[in-house]
């Protein structure tokens, strides 16, 4: 009996690759990732899984068909995702070509340009912040005075908080606008990057001050609500993570029909979709829709909470099958971001296996080997790893994850400097 495969395009960043592989496998499915660097340090997690990885061009469309193609005379294809945002509108391409469920590419590849994605938002009528777009620094200072200081600068394509800044001076202003503009935030640089290289623009928009909230969203139908806190500005790094958000019906309303409306107004409502929002001094205001699966740790929170595997589900829909989004329990999931403080050389880590330990932690990992040079930007990628907790009541979450992190411990050696 032939064995269907799901294809994942590329693993995805922090670990989530591996819960595609886990939870296809889980569905019987065989998983068999394409990727541009099979070699990466991504998937040195995924050799105990005896996952199957293939080299190939994943910026290459025609590349990435003939693959499937050669794939399809040996296995049945049952579908084929990714959780990267980068190759998702090639992954809906893909299962346009192979006639697979999918999402629509061109709803994905508008929505990938954060000034296209705002002007559609609010042409709809929904809730964001007063934003400009510039091409230059002074263009994007003519723009800050017209919305008025502070701001935020951040480059109309990327995630993770890459090149997002609060800029509360013109000085602070120029400076990273340059910066932007000149590409120094990109580090391995997309399609949509590469392109937005040869015409780079900066978004230039109001701060939306107040409390941070996520909606998922699995095709039309809101799963949950969670809430996010960050580091000091100016930059906006992760610090924690909370499932579900506390919230009144009435707050609750709001956001999820904002939340919602953003759909329609972006041609999405296949798969998932994570909109992120600020509860301001007129309410809910969409700060950014992306198109696909929330990173770790928030599926691990769902299903922590809810017993709801948004991986799972997701999967399901990408092969045809009915998506069930019912919860199976009801708790309280929490995620403390481990954070570099410092530039330097990852040492040592101790307590890991003893914080996971405590009752009530479900989850401790990772992402940075030892002795992996740490250089921080300001960003997703200053994280060094996370724990997750979960109990039926929030104060007893916090409580356990406050236990797990107090374990925790690490060195990170400065770089030697000249003269050392």
């Amino acid at each position: 009996m032939v064995r269907r495969a799901l294809i994942l395009v590329e693993g995805g960043p922090w670990g989530c690759g591996l819960l595609y592989v886990q939870a296809a496998q889980r569905l019987g499915l065989r998983p068999i990732i394409l990727s541009a660097d099979p070699a990466s340090s991504q998937y040195d997690n995924f050799a105990a899984e005896k996952t199957e990885t293939i080299r190939v061009d994943t910026d290459d469309l025609d590349a990435l068909i003939r693959e499937c193609s050669r794939l399809r005379a040996i296995h049945e294809i049952a579908g084929i995702t990714s959780q990267e945002e980068e190759v998702y509108a090639t992954v809906g391409k893909l299962c346009q070509y192979f006639e697979l469920p999918g999402p629509n590419p061109a709803s994905i590849e508008r929505c990938c340009d954060k000034f296209t994605q705002r002007e559609l938002l609010a042409e709809a009528g929904v809730p964001v912040p007063v934003f400009r777009v510039a091409a230059s620094a002074t263009e994007a200072e003519r723009a800050a005075a017209e919305i008025g200081l502070p701001v935020i600068l951040k480059p109309t394509v990327g995630g993770g908080s890459s090149g997002v800044r609060l800029c509360r001076n013109v000085d602070e202003l120029t400076e990273h606008a340059k910066y932007l503009l000149d590409g120094k935030h990109i580090r391995l640089p997309s399609p949509a990057q590469r392109k937005w290289q040869s015409s780079p623009r900066v978004l230039v928009e109001e701060f939306a001050e107040g409390t941070y909230y996520a909606a998922e969203i699995m095709g039309n139908e809101l799963i949950g609500i969670g809430t996010g806190d960050f580091g000091r500005p100016p930059h906006f790094v992760y610090r924690g993570f909370t499932f579900p958000a506390v919230l009144t019906d009435d707050e609750r309303k709001r956001i999820a029909d904002v939340s919602l409306s953003c759909l329609q107004a972006l041609g999405l409502g296949w798969g998932p979709t994570n909109v992120e929002l600020r509860w301001t001094k007129r309410g809910p205001v969409v700060i950014e829709v992306n198109w696909r699966l929330a990173g770790t740790p928030t599926p691990q929170l769902v299903n922590a909470a809810w017993g709801v595997d948004l991986v799972t589900e997701h999967i399901k829909l990408a092969i045809g099958d009915e998506c069930d989004s019912r919860r199976r329990h009801s708790h309280t999931a929490a995620a403390r971001f481990l954070v570099a403080n410092r530039d330097g050389t990852l040492d040592w880590i101790d307590g890991n296996s003893q914080a996971a330990a405590v009752s009530g932690v479900a989850e401790v990992k990772f992402y940075a080997a030892l002795k992996t040079p740490i250089v921080r930007k300001g960003d997703w990628r200053d994280c060094i790893g996370h724990v997750i907790a979960a109990s039926p009541d929030l104060a007893q979450t916090e409580e356990i994850l406050q236990r797990a992190i107090d374990l925790i411990n690490w060195s990170i050696t400065p770089f030697p400097t000249l003269g050392d």
